[in-house]
């Protein structure tokens, strides 16, 4: 057992599924205390040590008092929607200092809009299509610091599939931090025989490589959704890499992260499992369902929705070419069929292969 147990907790900042796996994996060697806003399911997790169909580790404690966290844990490890993350920062904001920790663990954007105008989030209409500056659009990192006073911030990322680790499987992560402080408390909080943690300087890399491939995850459930096999999902994956690579060199990542657990590998797992919400996504519009239908059958979000028309409005302002993501973002809310989709891309002039290396 690591000696953390016996001194200051670990927080988890959200009880949705991927919270509570990553407050289940602290608790083999910690403490924690896991954040959650409403009193019932505190109340429940605390009584029956089980939530989101995953059993509770006895060590783990709910709670819905802010300072409770802030006050008592050094190491606190966010994990909301996107939609969320500014405002739940926000609020604990008051609570937070330097000497906290925070390494969140949300793969989505934040985007900042003018006065007057409005960014149309998960739902199931496109909005007006607005074109998107670096400026505009901000990683889950970048909001921590700007609505706080933490300066110690990292990510989490890798290929992290839920079920997995509610079942104990092996695993594996990054904490992505520009602290050698960050990295080490991650790893000394997280690691053990089942879980293997890595650490990397490239905050920014991992941030993006995590959150543009949940896009090509999309395109992969629509594939699958369309009767297409390996062969297509390897085609997917290895051009969608080239594009996730692409626009994220414009965006200021090095092109290293994405050969990493938190690209490629996280890539690889999203588009080949039907435990991924964005995967099963993509395969639902395939089969005919219709948007909203899909989304208020949801618990939880598919961050690769909201992802779409970021990377499309990137790539409207940037002028540059991401043609799965647009094409994608024309089935998913402009009409355009799955098959029309396929048959558009299957016909694009791709004629350079790896010609992002």
């Amino acid at each position: 057992m690591n000696s953390k147990e016996n001194g200051a907790p670990v927080a988890v900042i959200g009880s949705g599924s991927f919270g509570t796996a990553i407050a289940n994996i602290l608790a083999e060697n910690n403490v924690v205390l896991l954040y959650t806003r409403r009193d019932d399911v505190a109340a429940n997790i605390n009584k029956s040590h089980e939530h989101n169909n995953q059993k509770i580790n006895p060590r783990i404690t709910a709670t819905t008092r802010i300072e409770h966290i802030t006050g008592e844990c050094k190491l606190i490890f966010p994990i909301v929607p996107s939609a969320n993350f500014r405002d739940m920062i926000k609020n604990f904001s008051p609570s937070l200092h330097k000497d906290h920790i925070l390494i969140h663990g949300t793969k989505g954007f934040d985007v900042n809009l003018p006065e007057g105008k409005k960014f149309a989030r998960q739902d199931a209409s496109a909005g007006e299509s607005i074109p998107l500056s670096r400026e505009q659009v901000r990683t889950m990192s970048e909001v921590m610091l700007e609505e706080s006073s933490v300066e110690k911030v990292g990510c989490l990322a890798g290929p992290n599939l839920v079920g997995e680790l509610a079942a104990g499987q092996p695993a594996a992560t990054v904490v992505g931090s520009r602290y050698d402080e960050v990295i080490k408390e991650g790893q000394k909080a997280l690691k053990s025989s089942r879980f293997k943690v890595f650490g990397t300087h490239d905050l920014t890399g991992v941030e993006l490589a995590g959150v543009l491939k949940n896009v090509m995850a999309i395109g992969s459930g629509i594939l699958s959704g369309l009767g297409f096999g390996d062969n297509a999902r390897a085609l997917l994956i290895t051009r969608g890499l080239a594009e996730m690579m692409h626009l994220g060199k414009v965006l200021g990542a090095a092109q290293q992260a994405f050969f990493g657990l938190s690209g490629v590998g996280d890539l690889v797992a999203t588009c080949s499992s039907k435990l991924s919400r964005n995967f099963t996504v993509g395969h639902r519009i395939a089969k005919g369902e219709n948007l909203e239908a899909i989304l208020s059958s949801m618990n939880e979000v598919a961050e690769g929705l909201n992802t779409i028309k970021v990377t499309k409005g990137l790539a409207d302002h940037y002028k540059i070419r991401v043609p799965i993501t647009q094409t994608l973002y024309k089935v998913v809310y402009e009409g355009l069929t799955a098959e029309e989709g396929m048959k558009y891309l299957m016909d694009y002039p791709f004629n350079i292969d790896v010609d992002f290396l």
